[in-house]
């Protein structure tokens, strides 16, 4: 391991919407900040072809863009970025400490005083062949930020819960025709959600079904997404299903494995925050807070995570400042 000398205010994990807009807030306040940028700086919004919902941009901005010149953007202001993960987070060994250590996957040690954990939720796959080459070519893991790509197209959604029949509603009213497979009978989500569902017209049910297949258009440079072929589970009976786009929502999976045993967490497994009244983003550990989607399960909105991203800093910024 390998001890790093410096103390910073704050270091903030995760370099996603959230985490960089903390780093933003935190540098403009004049504390030593440093970034844990991960193995994929910029985050999940890095997968998205075209952001067309973020403030400023009449003509929508590309995912990768918008993050790299975010990223510079945290840079500009002095923000040190370290790629890499964090394996853990070290409360003080000695009691009159008031440092927090960080362990990178590198064995680097960080000394802090706070923590914002900004590590965000990775969406669940199919795990098919195919599949990850044509996310953001036919392939997605969130309508609101995709969905406007397929406008008077056939979509599929996959999946049975809130979320896929809330991407399934919001689709239909973009889409010429949206199919809604589920490999169960029924529908796992709420009633009311159930209901909105099932009696919408532009979509149809695709009862007691899985994906087993997905086609692409092979094209010299960019492949995209022409059909799948999909399974009954009862009767073993498959079928070819011509889509232009296929959208996963059977799950999503935050990124908090590494503070399981450290700070409280959901049943779900999201960050629990709001212990504090005053400062709604600290978990239940002081100094240590959370923003985005690793403490916000129902959202996955990257200007939600960004807003979080500013609370967290802000809150943040005066612990810290009633703390000295």
């Amino acid at each position: 391991m390998t001890e790093n000398n410096q103390i910073y205010d704050t270091v903030i994990i995760g370099s996603g919407p959230g985490g960089l807009t903390a780093a933003i807030y935190n540098a403009r306040a004049e504390l030593k900040t440093v970034v844990i940028a991960g193995n994929m700086p910029g985050g999940q919004l890095t997968t998205t072809t075209m952001v067309e919902n973020w403030p400023g941009f009449p003509k929508g901005v590309g995912g990768i863009k918008l993050m790299m010149d975010t990223l510079e953007q945290v840079k500009n202001w002095g923000v040190e970025v370290k790629n890499g993960n964090v394996k853990k987070i070290l409360k003080p060994k000695d009691l009159n400490s008031k440092l927090l250590e960080i362990e990178l996957d590198n064995g680097e040690i960080l000394k802090t005083k706070a923590v914002i954990i900004a590590t965000g939720a990775t969406a669940k796959w199919l795990e098919l062949p195919r599949e990850k080459e044509l996310i953001g070519h036919g392939i997605s893991g969130c309508a609101t930020c995709d969905g406007m790509m397929f406008r008077d197209k056939v979509v599929a959604v996959v999946g049975g819960g809130n979320a896929a029949c809330e991407e399934a509603n919001f689709l239909s009213k973009i889409c010429s025709k949206v199919y809604l497979i589920h490999r169960r009978d029924e529908l796992r989500a709420t009633p009311i959600e159930a209901k909105r569902t099932l009696e919408n017209k532009k979509i149809e049910m695709v009862w007691d079904s899985v994906v087993v297949e997905i086609n692409a258009n092979l094209q010299p440079l960019i492949s995209s997404l022409q059909n799948i072929k999909i399974k009954n589970v009862k009767t073993g009976d498959e079928k070819i299903l011509p889509i232009d786009g296929l959208f996963i929502a059977i799950g999503r999976i935050p990124k908090t494995e590494f503070v399981k045993d450290l700070i409280e967490l959901k049943e779900s497994g999201y960050i629990k925050v709001g212990s504090n009244e005053e400062l709604p983003s600290m978990t239940s550990v002081e100094g240590i807070f959370a923003a985005g989607d690793c403490m916000d399960e129902r959202h996955r909105q990257a200007i939600i995570a960004a807003g979080a991203g500013a609370r967290a800093a802000i809150d943040a910024e005066r612990w810290l400042n009633n703390r000295d």
